[in-house]
């Protein structure tokens, strides 16, 4: 050992070595293990360009791809009792909570949002799984209520994008609660004309599946989205037998007359503009029929924006 090799050889490796690529730069797909650059991936909904997979994407980043030039309205939800069980397991309920909003930035599960899709007035809620796993809560029911009650007030078709893990168990029966509360919702939709369509995202499942999921006018799903009440496993269980290939994937249910389309991510907002105009009476959607671009801004307008512009 000497003072080359001490000093002179590691200052030139520091020197000409290639620097360290950030680990944000690439994702790698699930799917078929292609490392994806996260602009690219970002531009195609973060949907893989290799192999077609589609990954998660978050609520209002669906919302922002939803609505034209991505200018959309939040609908104020009623905020529940923060804690109504006091529950407790390995931390606080409320610590959960604390958690969840943190690091998603939202509320909770669920966005509610009016605006136009393709010039196609729509009210949206989004339900967002990187939040305690989308589960339904009372937060969530009241955001459909809230949603179907401003549907039915300006006259607007609701669509709705599930995606969850089933009821939420720290609120209990509470949580199971909302499956009647968010059923007799979609009922006053129906007693008022409106469209009710929902899209099914991966993965959805438990008591979204057994209430408001499953009750639309028109069921869409993603590709390969896992839609199904119990687990494959338990009904394997219970019913002593092998399930088949695919079961509780999109396709599937598709094939079996559960689902009307099955379709890929960067498609279905013109397939609900179709979709809509037509189960509303008007005229078919025009290609590129969007707001005028210099008439509007590129961030999403806040509601208060939105009543001032009006005003």
């Amino acid at each position: 050992m000497n003072w080359i090799t001490n000093y002179v050889r590691p200052r030139i490796n520091s020197i000409f070595s290639r620097r360290e690529t950030p680990d944000n730069l690439w994702t790698k797909c699930n799917e078929c293990g292609t490392m994806l650059f996260h602009r690219e991936l970002t531009d195609n909904l973060n949907v893989c360009t290799n192999c077609g997979h589609h990954m998660a994407i978050g609520a209002r980043d669906r919302l922002i791809a939803l609505f034209d030039n991505g200018i959309f309205t939040e609908v104020t939800v009623p905020e529940p009792v923060a804690d109504p069980l006091h529950f407790k397991d390995q931390k606080k309920y409320t610590d959960r909570i604390k958690d969840a909003r943190k690091k998603t930035g939202e509320k909770d599960a669920m966005l509610v949002a009016e605006g136009e899709i393709g010039r196609t007035a729509i009210i949206a809620a989004v339900q967002d799984f990187s939040f305690m796993g989308g589960s339904m809560s009372m937060y969530v029911g009241n955001a459909i209520i809230a949603a179907a009650e401003r549907a039915i007030a300006l006259g607007r078709p609701l669509v709705l994008f599930s995606a969850a893990g089933g009821a939420r168990m720290q609120e209990g029966i509470l949580g199971l609660m909302q499956m009647p509360r968010t059923t007799i919702a979609v009922q006053m939709l129906k007693e008022a004309g409106l469209p009710y369509i929902v899209v099914l995202t991966h993965p959805t499942t438990g008591g979204v599946t057994a209430s408001y999921a499953m009750l639309g006018d028109v069921q869409i799903a993603e590709p390969n989205a896992l839609i199904g009440f119990a687990g494959a496993r338990v009904i394997e269980q219970t019913i002593g037998e092998k399930l088949p290939e695919g079961f509780q994937r999109a396709e599937y249910l598709l094939d079996h007359g559960m689902l009307d389309r099955v379709t890929p991510r960067n498609q279905i907002k013109d397939e609900l503009v179709t979709i809509i105009r037509m189960l509303t009476g008007q005229s078919a959607p025009v290609k590129g029929d969007l707001p005028a671009p210099d008439t509007q801004s590129e961030e999403p307008q806040s509601e208060d924006a939105t009543e001032d512009a009006k005003a």
